[in-house]
């Protein structure tokens, strides 16, 4: 792998839209996104039933794609790093032939039209790097507007690739016949919808999925949809994020029954959505009840995403991916990438966490909280510093900021919070009500970040030297009294110092005393 920077453009010629993000990838700091525009050009219209493309459509979907080069140029990607796939509704055009050549001969631009099958392949090489997916099977599903992929897989690989023809484009146009829409209508979607996914389900109920992942526009416009309706703040990023069954029901019941006068209104929903959410809602609903899921996860990256890890790993002619290499922990990649794009200190950062780790477990006892928020810790530890970035004043502040707009791939917008909030108080003022975001959050995430919090800036004193001198941590207790004894490599009275300093918020949360002495 070179450590020179790459800019690469990727453009999705879908049924309902055409998108380009456009990236720059680097050793250690991972793929950055730079830009990302959508063109709702809907390429699909009419097509679906007569199988050709409407040459307006195909004009306006040229001139997109011009705009989109320039814009590729203007970021500093070079031609030959600009790919583009077609999918649904270019792949079964009679005239799609006559189209890719003109794209060709006006823009400059091969598009490779890619089967329904390649499609999945490339949305699971996606979400894999955004939710992390461990050793039972999850159900992944795209929702296009010409078709739907569905994917089952566990962190050693793929089970099913399948596209099945259902995108909310198609659907729309052949069963919706009424607005508000019919009974009629929904049960003859809702049967079709169950015809087509046979095979998924047959499949998912041999190997036990009990969770989904659901990538594309509808279902983040869902999400946000119910995220508006549940008193939720909008986040630019949805990844990570869930909605359970019931919340869903409760967004079906509400929208389905609205004409599209109404739907616009509806806070939260897309314009450009306003008729293609009714197939969405009632897929996803078959979805919840055909696959018997309780919630649902969203992911941000899908097929473009794909499309340049699948590009980056040809180009720099990578091994075929051995089984381990699905085992990669999308969450600790995701940490050092943010932390190497801030120019952090590693070496500081990573004894720093060492040490929470080693006092989370110490006291483990005092605290009782649930083993996961250890990894939060050590999240928190890894980034504390990286606000530093910006400025050295008010570092801790800035920290938080950088995490939360960071784009951590793999965490829950509640994870990256409390992250967030623990690398914002390892120094200065402890949590405090005063603070809106902090005093936002549930009790049970409030009490994990005032613990973990608490740990950290214990850790940070203990590494005030940045010469990585305490080495092992022991603890002993005697009624209220826990006696930290430390193991330095040299005289570590600046370390005992900051940490006296530094002590009394973790005192405070346990309501313990805590003495700390060299071993």
């Amino acid at each position: 792998m070179t450590t020179e920077k790459l800019r690469v453009a990727a453009i999705d010629l879908g049924t309902n839209s055409f998108h380009m993000i456009i990236v720059e990838e680097s050793r250690g700091k991972g793929i950055v996104e730079i830009d990302r525009v959508k063109n709702m050009i809907c390429i699909g219209r009419g097509s679906i039933s007569t199988k050709m493309l409407d040459e307006e459509a195909m004009q306006s979907g040229i001139a997109a794609l011009k705009n989109f080069l320039v814009l590729a140029a203007h970021h500093g990607v070079a031609p030959e790093n600009v790919i583009a796939f077609a999918t649904s509704a270019i792949r079964e055009a009679k005239n799609r032939l006559d189209f890719l050549r003109r794209i060709r001969d006006e823009t400059g631009l091969k598009v490779r039209v890619i089967s329904g099958r390649e499609e999945a392949e490339f949305i699971y090489y996606g979400v894999r790097k955004a939710v992390k997916i461990g050793t039972t099977f999850d159900l992944l599903f795209d929702i296009g507007g010409g078709s739907v992929e569905f994917i089952i897989a566990n962190n050693k690989g793929v089970q099913l690739l399948e596209s099945r023809k259902i995108g909310v484009a198609r659907m729309f146009e052949r069963f919706v016949t009424s607005d508000p829409i019919a009974r009629n209508d929904i049960k003859m979607l809702e049967q079709f919808f169950s015809a087509e996914m046979v095979s998924a389900v047959a499949k998912a109920s041999k190997l036990k999925v009990n969770r989904a992942i659901a990538s594309s526009g509808t279902a983040q416009n869902i999400a946000r949809m119910i995220g508006s309706m549940h008193g939720r703040a909008n986040k630019a990023s949805l990844n990570n994020s869930v909605f359970t069954r019931k919340e869903f029901e409760s967004l079906y019941m509400a929208l389905i029954p609205l004409g599209s006068l109404e739907r616009r209104k509806f806070t939260g929903l897309d314009a450009n959505r306003v008729d293609l959410i009714l197939p969405g809602l009632i897929l996803v609903d078959m979805i919840f009840r055909l696959f018997d899921l309780k919630e649902i996860v969203v992911s941000d990256y899908a097929l473009r995403e794909g499309m340049v890890l699948h590009y980056l790993k040809d180009r720099f002619n990578a091994p075929s991916e051995p089984d381990h290499e699905f085992e990669l922990d999308i969450r600790k990649e995701s940490v050092y990438e943010l932390g190497c794009r801030c120019d952090w200190n590693r070496k500081h950062s990573e004894h720093v966490a060492s040490l929470a780790l080693q006092l989370f477990d110490t006291l483990a006892p005092f605290h009782h909280l649930e083993a996961h928020n250890r990894e939060l810790l050590e999240c928190a530890s890894l980034l504390h510093n990286i606000g530093s970035f910006i400025s050295i004043s008010s570092h801790h502040k800035h920290s938080q900021y950088i995490i939360l707009n960071g784009e951590l791939r793999g965490f829950s917008p509640t994870e990256i919070e409390i992250i967030a909030h623990v690398a914002r108080y390892h120094r200065k003022s402890p949590p405090s009500e005063k603070h809106v975001a902090y005093s936002q959050l549930k009790p049970v995430h409030k009490r994990a970040v005032d613990v973990l919090s608490g740990i950290l800036r214990l850790a940070n004193g203990l590494e005030r030297g940045h010469r990585q001198n305490i080495q092992n941590i022991q603890v002993t207790v005697k009624a209220s009294v826990i006696t930290l004894h430390v193991t330095p490599q040299f005289e570590p009275d600046i370390e005992i110092w900051a940490a006296e300093q530094l002590k009394s918020w973790i005192e405070t949360v346990l309501q313990k005393t805590i003495v700390i002495e060299a071993a």
